[in-house]
């Protein structure tokens, strides 16, 4: 019996990069996988890749960061497939960018997309995790969270948020059946990585510590380490930022 088999999993962000990854790894060992996305073709078309496999998976479209968007596609997810008993909030975004050339509109999104996002989707499962008095919630922080990281203050704002975010998740929940932990990678090769771009003056040697001399990971690798939290395996995990980021962080 896989891990995962009769189990209902939402994953955001799921149209590419670690959120298609992770829903590939959540169908491939059992679970009726929504896949959730801005970007509905994207969503659809990842969708159908995992279906190929005879997998169980279905696409829908959610902005994250609007609180009637995400009601309205979970209750439309419970309603085709029934209550969630996993959620993994892989949707993000970031961008390089001078903090004295930072933008509101900018600063808005991304605080909206990776803070305010995660914390939407958390809030609209938990109600019916809280009814079967079990869950799994695993949120993508990232070392950006954990660690300075230059050019990037709403992202490692944002991050830092998920970070504390899921603290307060796990212990308000853990005595009603309901586990929340958090992942924080480091760099890692999605299309994401392509978006960031470099500000200008800026130099190579200023990201010299956020690199890894292992280079950058794979999203298949994070995804192994978010079935596991998600897993019955990992039934003793509550509250933990697992970092994954080829070591920046352990010096």
């Amino acid at each position: 019996m896989a891990r995962f088999d009769d189990l209902i999993a939402v994953v955001t962000g799921a149209g590419s990069g670690l959120g298609y990854a992770t829903a590939q790894r959540l169908a491939e060992e059992g679970a009726t996988v929504a896949l959730l996305d801005l970007n509905l073709d994207a969503a659809t078309t990842a969708a159908k890749k995992i279906n190929s496999g005879q997998k169980s998976a279905r696409a829908y479209s959610v902005d994250v960061g609007k609180w009637e968007s995400v009601d309205k596609t979970v209750a439309k997810v419970i309603s085709d497939l029934g209550q969630p008993d996993i959620l993994v909030n892989c949707a993000g975004i970031g961008k390089f960018v001078r903090s004295e050339l930072e933008t509101q509109e900018n600063w808005e999104r991304i605080i909206g997309v990776n803070l305010t996002g995660t914390f939407l989707m958390c809030r609209s499962v938990l109600p019916g995790m809280i009814e079967k008095e079990s869950g799994s919630i695993v949120n993508i922080a990232s070392n950006a969270g954990l660690m300075g990281q230059p050019y990037s203050a709403a992202y490692c704002a944002s991050k830092g948020g998920v970070v504390n975010l899921t603290r307060a998740l796990a212990v308000e929940y853990r005595s009603r059946g309901v586990r929340v932990n958090a992942v924080a990678p480091g760099g890692m090769n999605t299309p994401m990585i392509d978006t960031w771009g470099f500000p200008e003056g800026a130099s190579r040697k200023d990201f010299a510590r956020i690199m890894s001399p292992l280079g950058n990971s794979e999203p298949a690798e994070i995804a192994a380490l978010v079935a596991f939290i998600a897993s019955s395996d990992g039934r003793y995990m509550v509250g933990q930022i697992v970092g994954m980021d080829g070591g920046i962080t352990c010096g």
